[in-house]
């Protein structure tokens, strides 16, 4: 059986899909930006319950062509994981967009060129759910719309960036086949010390430094579930040429629900939590269906307030928060 290519390897969700793939015995290779974190991610990797002897660890830079056809060279599966997430919104749109896209083109071209079967990308339902919809129910039918007003640049990025991807593979994409998971936000036990942008936000509640609760509505899904549908994407035949949209069972959450669950199921380490929402509006509530990877991939998401309460132990285990005195 052929190597795995993982980009983004050294990231919140490539950690633990590197963990998963190697848990059930297939060698992979992952890509990070520099291989100075190469401890980093083994250690994530060990972190994860599994055995990083199967690891190997490659350099390539999304915004550079070098790398990426040694990379991909005898990879028959490519999970392009990789793409920009910032924690603070950056002024120049163009600092996510462009990477997103051209990243994610660069690296389609080269699983084509290697003669990749297939290639399973993380897009988000940034990508599916931002453009407003009466009813605000979605599947994988929606898209947003990058030139909606007021839309902030990573939702473009994620966009354009997967238009580019399915326009790209329609045209030009030979016998590699592409499947694209899209999910809402993600939670679930951080491996590494530096926690992505979304665990960044639950760190933010626990020490205080978010103390006003930002007034917004939104799926939740386990990073590991996350992984889990990459895995079952690029195992069955069907899901080839299809979306599948990743969230935990249930209604979407606020940030406010969100510190609820974790000073109930917490007590002392979420003492800081906030207790007011910002004010505003009531923003929709969205309706977000997760029947297509249920049903065609046998997914089963764990329960989103099982994902807040392990995120939370994940950062305490981790030395990235403590209980309050």
């Amino acid at each position: 059986m052929s190597r795995v290519l993982v980009t983004g390897g050294s990231g919140y969700v490539g950690t633990h899909l590197i963990a998963a793939l190697l848990r059930t015995g297939r060698s992979v290779r992952a890509t990070v930006r520099s291989t100075a974190r190469e401890a980093d991610l083994r250690a994530a990797v060990r972190r994860g319950d599994a055995d990083d002897t199967g690891l190997e660890i490659v350099a390539a830079d999304l915004t550079a062509d070098d790398g990426w056809a040694a990379a991909v060279a005898g990879c028959d599966e490519v999970h392009h994981v990789a793409s920009p997430f910032p924690f603070v919104q950056p002024e120049d749109p163009d600092e996510l967009i462009v990477p997103a896209r051209e990243g994610t083109l660069r690296v389609l071209r080269a699983a084509r060129e290697a003669g990749a079967r297939r290639v399973v990308l993380t897009s988000s339902f940034a990508a599916i759910g931002y453009t407003p919809k009466p009813g605000a129910e979605f599947t994988e039918a929606d898209w947003t719309d990058p030139d909606t007003p007021g839309l902030a640049p990573y939702p473009r990025s994620k966009a354009i960036a997967e238009r580019a991807a399915w326009d790209l593979m329609e045209r030009d994409g030979g016998d590699t086949e592409l499947v694209v998971v899209n999910p809402t936000f993600i939670l679930g036990p951080a491996l590494t010390i530096d926690p992505g942008s979304s665990t960044q936000l639950i760190k933010a509640m626990l020490d205080g430094t978010m103390n006003v609760a930002p007034r917004q509505r939104f799926g939740v899904v386990d990073v590991r579930d996350v992984a889990d549908l990459h895995i079952r994407a690029m195992a069955r035949p069907e899901a080839a040429g299809k979306r599948f949209l990743a969230v935990s069972d249930g209604p979407a959450l606020s940030f406010l629900e969100v510190a609820g669950i974790l000073r109930r199921r917490l007590g002392p380490l979420a003492a800081c939590v906030p207790t007011q929402e910002a004010p505003g509006n009531e923003p929709p509530r969205p309706v977000i269906h997760n029947d297509r990877a249920r049903d065609e991939l046998g997914w089963s998401p764990r329960p989103a307030e099982t994902t807040i309460v392990q995120t939370a132990e994940s950062l305490r285990d981790l030395g990235l928060v403590k209980t309050q005195s």
